[in-house]
């Protein structure tokens, strides 16, 4: 019985531990927009992955790089509303970024090492999206 006891005490510490460490990135905030930024390691990447779906907007970032695609972090986003006014500008920490915009369109402009891409967006309530940027 004692054996069977630190079995399922030590299967707790390894499940609490295991989830401490896989914490996701604290949120932060441009112009009133809440936005979580990184995806740097593995149990980081699922962590995001999995909040995902309670955010409007994913953005996945990556580029080629030795014939491979690979992983960026460092871009720019900026996003622009219908009136074409900036209401978000971060910089990203890792390959993955939650962005909280209210349902309307949007256009997201991204830079990464000098190379610009710009791309429609348009977040309706409920129904969350992933959009990979990809630099070649």
């Amino acid at each position: 019985m004692k054996t069977l006891t630190n079995i399922i005490f030590s299967i707790a510490v390894f499940t609490v531990s295991h989830f401490a460490v896989a914490q996701i990135p604290p949120t932060l905030h441009s112009n009133e927009i809440s936005y979580i930024s990184g995806g740097v390691g593995e149990e980081e990447t699922m962590a995001i992955l999995a909040e995902a779906k309670q955010w409007p907007l994913l953005l996945e970032l990556s580029q080629i790089e030795n014939g491979r695609g690979v992983w960026i972090f460092g871009a720019n986003i900026k996003i622009s509303n219908a009136k074409k006014q900036v209401i978000f500008d971060a910089q990203a920490d890792g390959p993955y970024m939650l962005i909280n915009l209210s349902p309307g369109d949007y256009v997201i402009q991204a830079s990464y090492q000098g190379i610009e891409q710009s791309r429609a967006l348009s977040v309706k309530a409920g129904s969350p999206q992933k959009i990979t940027l990809f630099w070649k």
